[in-house]
């Protein structure tokens, strides 16, 4: 009887990215923490940045909340993970450094970064960005979305950045200066719009 050749390894899938969304703040310009705000028709911005993340590629997501979080916790979807910022009131790098360390509870080789204020984040975005990592250098990737040349999101970063990165913020500066002198790669999504956050109510 004849032998049966072994099937040949199909083709990897993508690398593991975790979406973190960052919604600790007060919205104090905004006049309420965004975590607990809707969209025109109802819809939480928490559950829409859930779902750009989600349908842009990444196998899972964390939600940072802080502010009234006990509210804002029952508008996270069931299929992403809440974690709440210690120290959330100092500033932006209480949000990330959170994150992150929850991302690290997973075996994702990276993390896409986006802010719960980006009701219009389409997940083409995500998926543009995201289509920037290979297998070989996906825990060192740096890369983020920009519009008309400004930098926007989803940030994506190599699981070899979590630590340094989380070591480098503080305060209300957030990712920005390390991204610049780590030589982020620029992902032109001007076209995809929805790049503007909102920082008040209309």
């Amino acid at each position: 009887m004849r032998g049966t050749a072994p099937h040949a390894p199909g083709p990897a899938g993508p690398p593991d990215v975790v979406g973190i969304v960052l919604a600790a703040g007060a919205g104090t310009r905004f006049g309420m923490p965004k975590a607990l705000v809707r969209d025109d028709d109802g819809t939480p911005w928490l559950e829409l940045a859930c779902r750009a993340l989600r349908e842009g590629g990444c196998s899972d997501v964390v939600v940072v909340l802080g502010a009234r979080a006990d509210e804002a916790r029952v508008l996270v979807p069931a299929d992403a993970r809440p974690v709440v910022a210690a120290g959330w009131s100092d500033g932006v790098a209480a949000s990330l450094r959170a994150g992150l360390a929850e991302a690290g509870r997973t075996g994702a080789v990276a993390a896409a970064v986006t802010l719960v204020d980006l009701p219009g984040l389409r997940p083409d975005a995500v998926r543009r960005v995201l289509g920037t990592l290979t297998e070989q250098a996906a825990r060192g990737t740096l890369a983020r979305a920009t519009y008309a040349g400004d930098p926007g999101h989803p940030v994506l970063v190599g699981r070899a950045h979590w630590g340094p990165l989380a070591d480098a913020v503080h305060g209300d500066t957030g990712a920005g200066p390390y991204l610049r002198e780590h030589g982020v790669r620029a992902v032109d999504c001007t076209d995809l719009g929805g790049g503007t956050d909102v920082d008040h109510r209309p």
